[in-house]
């Protein structure tokens, strides 16, 4: 993967091409089964839920822009009737394919797949899901009938990985995507993925009150389930996140997001991290977060293609959709954007350090120093997996009775406020508030 997209730099350099694609973020649908606080995508594109690219048009969006990788997001990916057929055609096309995915349906597809191989040889590999639970008695018979149709299935591959949305330990996670259980199932679903021999990374977003101890030990227990990559970014206070937390949840986005001096302080160890654990992108983006240097955004170099056209400037702000890549490089002044020797030049990015903006600027430094950070941090031995991290307390929400909803459960219990649906955790801590004479247990 680091050879292909070191090999599409040096191209576009030796060719002097002034804009260029590395990454394509793909959203073929904006439909999801979360509601992640911090995410303004379902919200931002609420009319068009229902809307879906065609597997023709992503296909030739892919194409159209040549970015060497293609990370399928959302919305929820695997929510797309044909994401195994977009799947298999981005591989065919000799693309990078990274599955951004929430987790909830991994097992699901992984299922599938394992019934479109099935063999007498394959019953080694259910023995050992079974033993350990990842799939039950009544899976395993599906999987023995095989598949009944001949569409395809999503295989491991060198070529993919599933890229799945993790932004802390249990008790974090569950609460920051707002339903209980969905860090456990992410977790099994890694499990499965790695006895499948498929490639997994893991993708975080750190906000305000995330604790730094607790990413360490996240990215410790990470690496004990022997996951092969993260990505990690600063979760940053844009448009439509803003006015989902006023709006839904009451809250004002500055206690939630990273302003520029917090991020460096949340990442000033993120170098030593990127030596202990694997962490995709450039040593030069590592010391931008940690405050040593300035970067300046190339938001062009990662843009984003979902059911409106091209979305213009970036893949968190959005000023227009334009027909075709091109074209949209051509149209949008870039220079109205980004920061640059600190200074804002619109005051939407002034506390933007996101990857999406800033891990390319790091990849296409020209200073020989840039270069050689780069090239001994991405093709040096990946560190090895950190088993100890089997210590780690990472089930410490709902497993164990103590997530988000508990309170709220046991206020169900003693006193009958609710129905203790989940989606309505808000609504039932509220009346937890005001009613003070309700006996809380546990929690």
């Amino acid at each position: 993967m680091t050879a292909k997209m070191a090999a599409h730099i040096v191209k576009h350099t030796i060719l002097r091409t002034p804009k260029f694609a590395l990454v394509l973020q793909l959203e073929p649908l904006h439909t999801c089964n979360l509601t992640c606080t911090g995410c303004g995508r379902i919200r931002e594109y609420s009319t068009n839920l229902k809307d879906m690219m065609s597997l023709e048009d992503c296909l030739a969006s892919a194409k159209e822009c040549g970015a060497p990788m293609v990370s399928v997001c959302g919305g929820e990916p695997l929510i797309y009737p044909k994401i195994e057929e977009l799947t298999a055609g981005l591989l065919k096309q000799g693309r990078i394919v990274h599955m951004c995915t929430n987790g909830m349906f991994m097992r699901k597809k992984m299922k599938d797949y394992l019934a479109s191989v099935y063999s007498a040889k394959s019953e080694p590999t259910l023995a050992k899901l079974l033993d350990q639970k990842l799939i039950s008695e009544k899976d395993a018979q599906i999987i023995r009938k095989g598949k009944s149709d001949d569409r395809p299935t999503i295989r491991p591959t060198k070529w993919m990985y599933w890229n799945v949305h993790i932004d802390g330990l249990e008790y974090t996670h569950d609460l920051i995507v707002e339903r209980e259980g969905v860090f456990k199932e992410c977790v099994e679903a890694i499990k499965m993925a790695k006895i499948l021999g498929y490639q997994v990374s893991t993708n975080t977003t750190v906000y305000k009150e995330a604790d730094v101890k607790e990413i360490e030990d996240m990215f410790k227990f990470l690496s004990s389930l022997e996951v092969d990559a993260h990505t990690i970014s600063p979760g940053y206070e844009y448009d439509a996140a803003k006015k989902d937390m006023i709006k839904r949840l009451g809250k004002q986005p500055e206690s939630f997001f990273l302003t520029r001096k917090m991020t460096r302080e949340k990442f000033k160890d993120v170098e030593k991290w990127g030596d202990r654990f694997t962490i995709i992108g450039t040593r030069v983006y590592q010391e931008f977060l940690a405050g040593k240097r300035e970067l300046t955004c190339t938001a062009w170099a990662i843009p984003t293609r979902n059911i409106r056209g091209w979305k213009a400037p970036c893949y968190l702000m959005t000023d227009g959709h334009y027909a075709g890549y091109h074209e949209m490089l051509e149209k949008v002044d870039w220079d109205k954007y980004g920061v640059v020797d600190g200074v804002a030049r619109d005051p939407r990015c002034e506390n933007c350090m996101v990857h999406c903006g800033y891990d390319p600027s790091g990849a296409l430094s020209s200073k020989p120093s840039d270069l050689w950070k780069n090239m001994a941090y991405n093709f040096s031995a990946k560190p090895d997996p950190y088993y100890e991290g089997r210590n780690v307390n990472a089930f410490n929400g709902f497993s164990i009775g103590k997530g988000h909803l508990a309170e709220a459960k046991a206020a169900i219990n003693a006193g009958g406020c609710g129905t203790g649906d989940s989606s309505q955790r808000d609504e039932l801590l509220a009346k937890i508030a005001n009613n003070k004479n309700t006996p809380v247990k546990g929690g």
